[in-house]
């Protein structure tokens, strides 16, 4: 029995395994440029964040239906809860969507579809969160938020995600503006390839209340100490981050020294299927690679509940914490 977690950075079109791809492109006559499973997994070698999100929009190209979607988001579910996950809130791309003539209702409804008795099918609890894709207009993203409103009930957030560099979140103070102003819940990459100062826009110009990624805070002593004074969580993806050259190799990875800075921060799998493991993959390669013992995985896994949207279900958080609290470890 895996360690009990919630997954708080997973991005579902990222969950897309090549054979998944290769079944919808059959189902929906798309050619892929790849002859076989394998050939598509050799071209997992990135070297940055562009160069995977070049792959990642190509192969976007197989979801058609509402049964893609929800064939996909089953997938997912189904291998996070074999590895532990009680609870994720997963993002999603519209934009990447309608772009290709796929409306939000057939993305939103086909995931509704498998989310919607996640609980009862997969044991895991789930929320959805929109995210904008900041190398698009704030234009692209407002017209995306008002596409949405008809499904806001199913939508618990938004989040802004794609290439970082050169796309710094104040574009998107007014979108984040009415997002607030209807309830939804705020979250942004920042700090991942991007500079500190994004999070520090992140966190005053959006409003957010979590920061996906984050990693690069270290760079910034006195932001460290306002995310630890704020209690502002981070959602870390540390395969990811080597898959993406963020950092050369896992030993280097510096969640150790975040975690001994008091920052509180995740472990998630961002795009499993792209980077080499889900959640559960993650904790073990941190726990491999970084030397953390049991206490500071249960940490991380009693962060990773403290860090949800769950104020709605205070009881179920607590339940959550404690299934951490009484794990023992092989």
């Amino acid at each position: 029995m895996p360690l009990p977690k919630a997954e708080l950075h997973l991005h579902i079109e990222g969950t897309l395994e090549p054979e998944l791809a290769f079944e919808l492109a059959a189902r929906n006559g798309v050619k892929l440029p790849y002859a076989d499973t394998d050939a598509l997994r050799a071209a997992y070698a990135f070297e940055d964040l562009q160069s995977f999100l070049n792959l990642y929009y190509e192969l976007m190209a197989v979801l058609r239906t509402e049964q893609d979607f929800e064939d996909l988001a089953n997938a997912y579910l189904g291998r996070a809860a074999a590895q532990g996950v009680r609870h994720a809130e997963i993002f999603f791309d519209p934009q990447a969507h309608t772009a290709r003539g796929v409306d939000m209702g057939t993305v939103v409804e086909g995931l509704w579809r498998a989310l919607g008795h996640s609980e009862r099918n997969h044991g895991v609890s789930t929320q959805l969160i929109m995210c904008f894709l900041r190398d698009e207009s704030a234009e692209s993203a407002m017209q995306t938020l008002e596409a949405a409103r008809p499904y806001l009930d199913r939508i618990t957030g938004v989040g802004l995600d794609s290439a970082e560099v050169g796309h710094p979140p104040v574009t998107f103070r007014e979108v984040y503006e009415a997002a607030a102003a209807l309830g939804l819940r705020r979250v942004a990459h920042a700090g991942e390839e991007g500079p500190p100062e994004y999070i520090t826009e992140a966190l005053d110009v959006l409003g957010v209340e979590r920061v996906d990624h984050g990693l690069r805070c270290m760079e910034d002593p006195a932001l460290v100490e306002r995310l630890v004074r704020e209690r502002i969580p981070l959602t870390l993806c540390p395969l990811s981050n080597v898959r993406l050259r963020a950092v050369d190799v896992l030993a280097d990875h510096p969640l150790p020294a975040m975690l001994d800075a008091g920052l509180l921060c995740t472990v998630n799998s961002d795009d499993p299927a792209y980077f080499g493991g889900y959640a559960g993959d993650n904790f073990d390669a941190v726990r491999t690679s970084l030397g953390l013992g049991e206490e500071r995985l249960r940490e991380l896994a009693r962060n990773s509940f403290l860090a949800s949207f769950l104020e709605h279900d205070e009881e179920r958080r607590a339940r959550y914490l404690a299934e951490v609290d009484a794990y023992t470890f092989s």
